[in-house]
């Protein structure tokens, strides 16, 4: 149950506090210097900082230096106004003003307190989270230099409601965000650090690393998350009332990403797949995989396009992979000659053609197979193996190709292409 009589008390004490802060008329006086502040430092930073981000930009510094850099020339508002703030209360401590500066104090405090966060919070690189949690430390600091810190606990502690001999307050629940907030930040920011140090170790496979790296980072979550649930005082056991619903709701909405989930640690586990092997799949995509997610594999193609596939697809598809156990792959270029050369000597100049491509292995050796007596034709199969068909297929049957022109025209021997004769029977022409 809501206890409405003490919040009542509670709101009445800040707003007569506040009430009496509006009705001393020296107050406009300093609330309009801070405005005069806080406009000189904005004018001030307005002029300055498309200067110095040009220059930080130009500087060749790291990235990383470039964007807190970028970053701090916000602060130029707040110290501008921090120093105008601070010559109006030297004024007032050598009597030169005779108003009191004590919200102008507590403006310096306010705008001190925010400069030291948004320096502090440059170590976080995601902006969200920095900006998050700069907001929220700047929050309880200003209530803490108001005064206002402890009505604002008694209050949010004051709202709540009750579960059997549990009472979940507005103050409970806004420290068990905050702290699951924090230790999933640091869960995610670990499970980074170890999966780059993962990345080094050489005597792993590429597969393991990742299945590693993957079970890390969900044991470090879930870890982080229940720490944070039961440490903000959230007796987990509550949870079961919602628990049933909640899970029948989670389990169909989650259906696909739980099964793409599996779908890549099973990947993993068997090693039908890893980082790096060349693929080609049933709707003719043809790559590398270049990254294995938790929900997709990224196959980078020859034209440099990234195609993301649900991991199940690898499951329940037919997926071709090209460096599965051995590299060895063999490619097969078909071509027809005319019916006057000799199929002998044209078997003999294609297997020594198919020898030249550096990418062409001499073992097993290219051969080449009489196939067909065609239409217009002799038909013949020429096939050869290689063992990097990441660096391509197409372009190495161009060489063959071009290969063969090149020797048939050597050798007077003609590509044919089809004839057609064509009769034209007059009306008078008996069948």
């Amino acid at each position: 149950m809501f206890e409405l009589s003490n919040l009542h008390e509670k709101f009445m004490s800040i707003l007569g506090h506040i009430r009496e802060a509006v009705l001393i008329p020296e107050n406009w006086i300093q609330v309009a210097l801070i405005l005069l502040a806080l406009i000189i430092g904005w004018a001030i930073r307005k002029k300055i900082e498309p200067r110095l981000s040009t220059w930080i930009g130009r500087s060749g510094l790291n990235f990383r230096i470039r964007q807190i850099l970028n970053n701090l020339t916000r602060l130029i508002l707040q110290l501008i106004a921090l120093f105008v703030l601070s010559l109006i209360v030297q004024l007032q401590s050598v009597e030169i003003i005779p108003w009191d500066t004590s919200i102008a104090r507590a403006a310096m405090n306010l705008l001190m307190a925010w400069i030291v966060i948004r320096f502090a919070s440059q170590i976080i690189e995601n902006a969200f989270a920095r900006q998050t949690v700069a907001l929220i430390a700047w929050v309880i600091a200003a209530l803490s230099i108001t005064g206002f810190l402890t009505e604002t606990v008694d209050i949010l502690n004051s709202i709540g409601f009750s579960i059997g001999d549990s009472k979940i307050t507005a103050l409970a629940v806004i420290k068990a965000i905050i702290l699951i907030f924090t230790l999933l930040y640091a869960a995610l920011f670990l499970a980074t650090l170890l999966d780059r140090k993962l990345s080094k170790v050489n005597s792993l496979a590429p597969s393991s690393r990742v299945l590693i790296s993957k079970i890390l980072r969900v044991v470090l979550i879930t870890t982080g998350l229940l720490v944070g649930i039961t440490s903000a005082g959230v007796d987990l056991s509550l949870l079961a009332v919602f628990g049933g619903a909640i899970g029948l709701g989670i389990g169909f909405g989650l259906q696909k990403g739980v099964s793409n989930l599996f779908s890549g640690i099973l990947l993993l586990l068997d090693r039908s797949i890893n980082p790096g092997d060349i693929i080609e799949l049933q709707n003719g995509v043809f790559g590398w995989i270049n990254q294995m997610g938790a929900r997709y594999t990224s196959v980078v193609t020859r034209d440099n396009k990234s195609f993301l596939i649900p991991n199940e697809d690898f499951i329940t598809q037919q997926v071709i992979n090209w460096s599965h156990g051995n590299t060895l792959v063999r490619i097969e270029v078909q071509f027809g000659v005319h019916y006057a050369s000799d199929p002998h000597l044209v078997r003999k100049i294609a297997s020594e053609v198919a020898q030249i491509p550096e990418r062409v292995v001499s073992t097993p050796a290219p051969v080449c197979h009489l196939c067909e007596f065609g239409d217009s034709a002799l038909n013949f199969k020429l096939r050869f193996w290689i063992t990097d068909a990441q660096e391509g297929v197409t372009n190495v049957k161009g060489l063959v190709l071009l290969g063969l022109w090149d020797a048939f025209k050597e050798h007077g021997i003609k590509i044919p292409y089809p004839h057609r004769e064509i009769y034209i029977r007059n009306e008078s022409d008996e069948f």
